[in-house]
Formats: C-alpha cells, structure tokens, sequence
C-alpha cells in the first residue's frame, strides 16, 4: 500500500478540486553520541516515534545515527554486525508500528567480513527492502561501495547520496540516468575546512531531481556539526533549512505528482 495521503487543494478561482497526492517525510536531524550505540539506538526510536505522530510516510536518519560519525576511537568496530541483527530486528516492528518506511544511516558488516557506511531502507512491513553502501568511502574503517542504484519506494525510484557522495556529480547523475525520480541524502557534515560548498545545490541542478539531505547536529572529536544544515532543495535552490543545538524532527509535505514542496516550512519538534 502507498502511503500518501489523498488532500484536496482549491483553486485560486475556486471553480474546483484538485487531488494532491502528498508524502510527509520527517527528517530526524539528531545529535547522536559518538560510540555510545545504546543511546543513539534509543534517540532514533524515540525520533522514529514522534514521526509517527506527524504520520511521516518517510523517515530519514543521518549518516550513521546509530553511531555517529568518529566512533572509531572509543568503541572500535567489533561491534559491527551482518544484518539484521537483534536490534534491527526490534527496530523493523517500530517502523512496522509507524506505519513507515524508515532510510537509517548504520555501519555494516558483510559476509565476508568488510565494513561498509551503509543506509538500509525499512518499510512500512518490516522488510529491508534495499540498502546504499558509501561509495566515497573516506573512513580508514570503511570499504567502498561497488554500486548504485535506485531503490523502489511508494511507487518512486529514489536516489541514496550518503554525505560526501554528493561530491562528484558522476554519483548523481548515474542515478538519474537509472531513472531515479527523487534523491535522499543522509549526511553527517557540517560547515568548516572541508564543509559542503554548494555539492547538493549543484547535484540537484544538474539532475533536475529535489534532493532532500537528512544532516546532524553536535560534534564529534574532531568535527562539529553545530552549524550543520538540513535542507530541502530543488532546481539548485535551498527550499527549507534547519540547524539546532538539539536533536529535532522536521516534517514536511511533498507533492508527488508535481515533484514540488507543499509546506512552507519545517513543522520542527525538539527531542531533547
């Protein structure tokens, strides 16, 4: 079943209805703690939670919610798990109960013992029905990954850019020659020495596709995402914006048809 809700829209003159068919999607723009999985697996849930309140049909996490971005040097990698794991088996019923489709940022280990920066895609049934592995994999703990490819949401091929993917343009336009219709970007950066400089604005630009880009808050050993953004962009230009001190959800409407932002602004709750 998708889950778009059916809204009817007035014209200016009034002379009719048209349906809408709208997506609200809830990007969770968290402050996670690096290496202290625990907690970052609690906030999530607790994120995932409030979405549904705004019944989000789309749930977006940043890169590596489930343990922030250096989390290297206080825990290691052991803890890395092939999927799914005793958590992400819990956290499938959560999304299940949402009654959403969930795009989490989390560490992964394959089969074979590599390590990946990977976003898996969680329906509204519990089932991972598709996964993203960074392919600018600039972490020492992380391996490349080997491709990408558009993943069928809703009914809509949709594009996942991790972070620094949206540095070269081969990665998004490679999606959009595939047909991909929309793109979500989970990040974990934050402005400075090597900050985003215009890459999403650029990638949408080029593409034509909106880019929504799901970012962080807070710092990590030697990075801080205080000033960090999360956007919604569409044709190079910065529809919504957001930063925080403090974790927040941020709601918004899309026009699936006309591939356009309904909302004016971000419905924000704090979560802290």
């Amino acid at each position: 079943m998708v889950n778009y809700t059916i809204v009817y829209e007035y014209s200016s003159t009034e002379k009719g209805a048209a349906l809408v068919k709208k997506l609200t999607i809830s990007l969770l723009h968290l402050l996670p703690v690096a290496g202290d999985i625990t907690y970052n697996q609690k906030l999530i849930e607790k994120a995932i939670n409030v979405a549904a309140t705004k019944q989000a049909g789309w749930i977006v996490t940043p890169e590596l919610a489930t343990s922030g971005l250096q989390f290297t040097n206080v825990v290691g990698t052991d803890w890395i798990n092939e999927q799914p794991d005793e958590w992400l088996t819990h956290l499938s019923k959560v999304v299940q109960q949402a009654n959403a489709t969930l795009f989490l940022g989390s560490a992964e280990r394959s089969s074979t013992g590599h390590l990946y920066n990977s976003v898996y895609v969680i329906d509204r049934q519990g089932k991972v029905i598709g996964k993203q592995r960074k392919l600018s994999a600039i972490d020492q703990w992380s391996s490349p990954g080997e491709r990408i490819e558009p993943i069928e949401i809703d009914g809509i091929k949709t594009g996942i850019i991790i972070c620094a993917d949206a540095y070269p343009s081969e990665i998004a336009s490679t999606l959009a020659n595939k047909g991909t219709e929309l793109l979500v970007a989970p990040s974990s950066w934050g402005p400075g020495l090597h900050g985003p400089t215009g890459e999403w604005e650029q990638r949408s630009c080029e593409t034509g596709l909106p880019l929504f880009v799901c970012n962080r808050t807070g710092e990590d050993e030697t990075v801080s995402f205080w000033e960090a953004e999360s956007l919604v962009i569409h044709h190079d230009k910065r529809l919504l914006a957001h930063q925080s001190k403090q974790s927040a959800c941020l709601t918004f409407d899309w026009d699936v048809d006309k591939n356009e932002l309904i909302s004016t602004t971000f419905d924000v709750d704090q979560l802290d």
